[in-house]
């Protein structure tokens, strides 16, 4: 499955940002959609999951509260809606697919997306 990950770019301190995530030639059933993140000099982690058999989200503490995960059937697009961004979001974020729940791990995602930089200036 070739996942396509868009809607990254600079943003201000406070500001918002929304990424798009959509498959090509596959329809989001029954599997889980997650963003991940890299900085630079960091490990890639999990910041939000979105499983689309049952709705179930998950949200890594650093961004419970800011960040809004959400699926449009129609478009079979998964969003992220990012607010109150701080410096310390500014990372290339990517969206991978598992058959599995949200409860997995990086290496259970098997299809990625290329990435998209998002960079918060403070």
């Amino acid at each position: 499955v070739q996942l396509q990950a868009s809607g990254g770019g600079l943003v201000q301190s406070g500001g918002s940002q929304r990424l798009s995530c959509a498959p090509s030639g596959y329809t989001l059933d029954y599997v889980s959609i997650a963003w991940f993140r890299q900085a630079p000099g960091k490990e890639r982690e999990k910041v939000s999951c979105i499983s689309t058999s049952d709705g179930s989200t998950y949200y890594a503490d650093s961004v419970k509260g800011r960040f809004a995960i959400s699926r449009d059937n129609a478009k079979n697009t998964v969003y992220l809606q990012m607010n109150s961004l701080k410096p310390e979001d500014t990372a290339v974020y990517y969206c991978a697919l598992t058959g599995y729940g949200c409860d997995r791990g990086r290496a259970d995602f098997g299809s990625w997306g290329q990435g998209t930089l998002v960079t918060v200036s403070s």
